[in-house]
């Protein structure tokens, strides 16, 4: 295999034979080369979509490749290669660079959030997609490079579907940028039609691959308890992964003792939880290694290299980090749990944050696969195939249940807010995005039209989310910038705090005895440079003690956060400014403080909620004049009207958000007393007046009309007049508002208000009130209600009354016959017709024979046509 070009006349080119040697993608290299080289004197960069397995190779050789093909212009090409996770970007740089022969940080680097190891002009960079958008946000132009790889876009990370909707935007502009996606799936066309060829006629050109593994054993283990219960994942479940790996690593060491084995749980909790069991309990010489993002890097590394020679066999023990974005080398054996973690936002609460639950079977697919790549291996699932079937079928995109406020923040700097003509692989869920645009108008992020101001530009330049940007900045001007630091780095991090008590967690922190302190103490010193460096807004808070800053910093940046304890419902139960409750879990340190600011909330059941529905997972604790300080824009004054019991009351109510602070009975004005009576209607119907038997009656025969004959006869169903309540029920919500009783209002005047004139004048005619039957009496018509679409006029009236009527009558001129209930001399029903006729010529003999028995002092002649019809007995006719 030969370089097209060489990078640069000091550099040779990528050894491409040697760099593919032994990868499946190796064959499909010529088939893209093809495709990016394009024609002779084309400008253009290329695209394409590369779709190719886990294991083939991909990540190794494209970027080489690329890197070959742009040099032909006689200058140094850059090549951008994003990586969903950090640990992903270090492990890929350093394999390229071990294959390319040079020294990491020369012609190949890495960038991640508070580290890079690259030269001053590589010509590979692999990056993590964070730090990729940050760089559009400064140079949208993307100057000084000459190609983006985007890799594994089918995980649907949400900053890898923004980087998508955006470096299609940039190609626009500069249409010698050469953009590839690659895709372990088979989605690939979606992302092809996405980014387009590069004359703009059709999708970009597929790369194909064959898959890389060699044949797979599924060996079915389900556990003695279930996988989840209302507290996550259960110990015993823990134990049955552990054990269950131990066993199948044994079994394949006993054949193979080169075999290391790679078990999936889904965090990392889970994951030191495991892999302290298995150390437990596995034979000397086999060595567990943890794999997830809290561990520092050096760690990260270790795991996913190669085992050197005379090495004993290993368990590596993982996140879904190890499930596509990486090979971790040697493995033979994988031990799933089938259970992942996502982000889910709960809109009803107002809470976003990671769940547990089963992971796709796409996702199940790509573990098992893990163990056939290099020859053959097997799969351990600790859960039944039913279970595998129930699975979804794909990973839920994150851009469709994350919390959306960072990614609202980057539209809105790039342009496109809300991400209006962008285009993306999925649409932002248009509530989710509402909300996100909310949170950054509110720390002024962005104006009125959802554009950025120049406040929200500074804060998309501090990596971590607005929200916390908004903290660092604003905090560091209160508590200082070496205190927000700390806080907002222990924000940033994937620390857990014991007992939701961060306090308890920074303290730890501190003085080294927290895992990942280092990568801690780093971020601190990053963010505390940047608070520097920026000029924040900082709010009046003098007085913000040592031991309240860090629940201060939290109150900056989750304001709709800040609990309260709710009075006499446990010292563990709490009201959020948001109106959301939640619960301490059982025996935390902060138990009883009367005031939290928290940081993360989840929904939650079971002892960990308290009764509430929800857990707090991480707070600090605060007073409330520091509260009232960070949360300035939630306190309200304000009087709160109420109807309800037929009158209007109000209170003059001292508000944090949700949190009443206190209340003080006021007289109501009277706007304030019409506003209180049209939400109480508007919320809880008109029952709360309720229709006289004279209101009511109209209101049917106005229905009807309406049914029948359309406009001008007006709509009078509940949701219609609720809607116009002030066009025909204004004076009687003033005289409510004054103080009068609901038990006062008689709604009959009010429903004449809504009369067309002079069609008014035809009501009495079209729908009369009253109908004369042949004995002379004018009985009441009941109309159906206004609710019933199907209803039909009814008059009950004794059967003697009607004697010679033959044509039924007909109202609302002739469309709507009326519908006889015919009547024993009792009351009692005995026919239900609007055939008079029919029913005098048929059915009335039977009714005769029945009746005449027991009702002889009333006429039933045989004749009805000639009888005399009468409401008196035989002997006072």
């Amino acid at each position: 295999m030969t370089s097209p070009a060489s990078p640069h006349p000091t550099d040779p080119p990528f050894d491409l034979a040697g760099i593919g040697r032994g990868l499946v993608f190796a064959e499909s290299v010529p088939e893209l080369a093809a495709v990016l080289s394009g024609g002779a004197g084309d400008t253009r960069g290329g695209t394409a979509v590369v779709q190719a397995p886990p294991g083939t190779g991909k990540t190794t050789l494209v970027p080489p490749l690329v890197a070959n093909i742009l040099a032909g212009g006689g200058t140094r090409p850059r090549v951008v290669v994003t990586q969903p996770r950090r640990v992903a970007v270090r492990s890929a740089a350093r394999r390229l660079a071990a294959l390319d022969g040079t020294a990491l940080g020369g012609r190949i680097g890495y960038t991640v959030r508070g580290e890079s190891r690259t030269g001053p002009s590589p010509l590979v960079e692999f990056v993590t997609p964070g730090i990729l958008l940050r760089r559009l946000l400064a140079d949208p132009g993307l100057e000084g490079t000459a190609a983006v790889i985007l890799d594994e876009v089918h995980e649907r990370g949400l900053e890898t579907d923004l980087l998508l909707g955006m470096l299609t935007e940039v190609r626009q502009l500069r249409e010698d940028l050469t953009l590839v996606a690659m895709s372990a799936t088979l989605d690939a066309p979606r992302f092809a039609a996405l980014i387009g060829a590069p004359d703009g006629g059709g999708p970009a050109p597929v790369i194909g691959c064959p898959s890389a593994l060699h044949p797979l054993e599924t060996v079915w283990v389900p556990p003695p308890v279930p996988r989840l219960d209302d507290r996550g994942v259960p110990r015993g479940f823990l134990d049955h992964v552990a054990d269950t790996a131990l066993a199948a690593h044994l079994r394949a060491v006993s054949r193979n003792p080169g075999t290391d084995a790679l078990v999936f749980v889904p965090g990392a909790r889970e994951v030191s939880t495991v892999a302290d069991r298995l150390r437990s309990r596995a034979p000397a010489g086999t060595e567990v290694l943890e794999l997830h993002g809290q561990i520092p890097p050096a760690e990260q590394d270790r795991a996913v290299s190669g085992r050197g020679p005379g090495e004993p066999a290993r368990i590596i023990v993982s996140t879904s980090l190890a499930e596509s974005s990486l090979t971790v080398p040697g493995v033979r054996l994988v031990i799933d749990s089938g259970l992942a973690r996502e982000p889910r936002r709960d809109a009803l609460r107002g809470m976003s944050g990671l769940v547990t639950l089963s992971c796709s079977r796409a996702s199940a697919e790509q573990r098992a696969g893990r163990a056939a790549r290099l020859g053959p291996g097997t799969v351990v699932r600790c859960y039944d195939d039913k279970a595998f079937g129930a699975a979804p079928a794909h990973q839920t995109p994150e851009i469709a249940v994350a919390d959306l406020t960072a990614a609202a923040l980057v539209l809105a700097c790039w342009g496109a807010p809300a991400g209006e003509g962008l285009s993306l692989p999925d649409a932002p869920p248009p509530a989710a995005m509402r909300d996100a645009v909310e949170v950054l108008r509110g720390i002024g992020a962005v104006d009125a039209k959802g554009q950025a101001t120049a406040r929200g530009k500074t804060l998309a330049h501090v990596p971590a989310d607005p929200r916390l940007a908004r903290a660092l900045l604003d905090g560091a001007g209160a508590v200082g910038a070496r205190t927000a630091a700390e806080a907002v780095a222990l924000l940033a991090g994937d620390n857990r705090a014991p007992g939701a008590d961060l306090t308890r967690l920074l303290a730890g922190l501190r003085t080294g005895r927290e895992p990942g302190e280092r990568r801690w103490a780093d971020d601190v010193r990053r963010l505390e440079q940047l608070a520097r460096r920026e000029k924040g807004n900082a709010p009046a808070a003098a007085g913000v003690s040592p031991g309240e800053a860090l629940g201060y910093v939290i109150a900056l940046a989750f304001p709709d956060r800040i609990a309260r304890r709710v009075p006499g419902s446990g010292p563990e139960r709490y009201l959020l400014a948001s109106g959301t409750r939640a619960g301490l879990p059982a025996g935390s340190s902060l138990t009883g403080s009367d005031w939290l600011a928290v940081a993360d909330v989840a929904r939650a059941e079971g002892r960990d909620a308290a009764g509430t529905g929800a857990v707090i997972r991480a707070a600090a604790p605060l007073a409330f004049d520091t509260a009232e300080a960070a949360a300035e824009h939630l306190v309200t004054d304000a009087v709160e009207a109420d109807f309800a019991g037929g009158r209007v009351t109000a209170r003059r109510e001292h508000r944090l958000g949700a949190i009443l602070l206190g209340s003080t009975p006021v007289r109501p004005s009277a706007e304030e007393g019409r506003a209180a009576v049209a939400r109480a209607l508007t919320a809880r119907g008109l029952d709360l007046i309720g229709f006289s038997g004279g209101a009511d009656a109209l209101r049917r025969r106005l229905a009807l009309l309406h049914r029948e004959l359309g406009d001008p006869w007006p709509d009078v169903s509940e949701p219609a007049l609720l809607a116009g309540l002030q066009d025909w029920l204004g004076p009687e919500l003033d005289a409510l508002a004054r103080g009068a009783s609901a038990n006062s209002i008689d709604l009959t005047d009010p429903l004449r208000r809504l009369l067309p004139w002079p069609d008014a004048s035809r009501l009495g005619s079209l729908v009369p009130e009253r109908l004369e039957v042949p004995s002379g009496s004018r009985v009441r018509i009941d109309y159906p209600p206004a609710e019933d679409d199907g209803g039909r006029p009814v008059v009950a009236v004794k059967l003697q009354e009607c004697f010679g009527w033959a044509e039924t009558p007909r109202l609302v001129e002739g469309r709507v016959p009326v519908l006889f209930h015919l009547l024993s001399p009792a009351g009692r029903p005995l026919a239900v017709t609007d055939d008079l006729a029919s029913f005098w010529s048929g059915p009335y003999a039977q009714v005769r024979a029945e009746m005449r028995g027991r009702y002889p002092r009333h006429p039933w002649p045989e004749d009805p046509w000639s009888a005399k019809a009468t409401a008196r007995t035989k002997a006072r006719m």
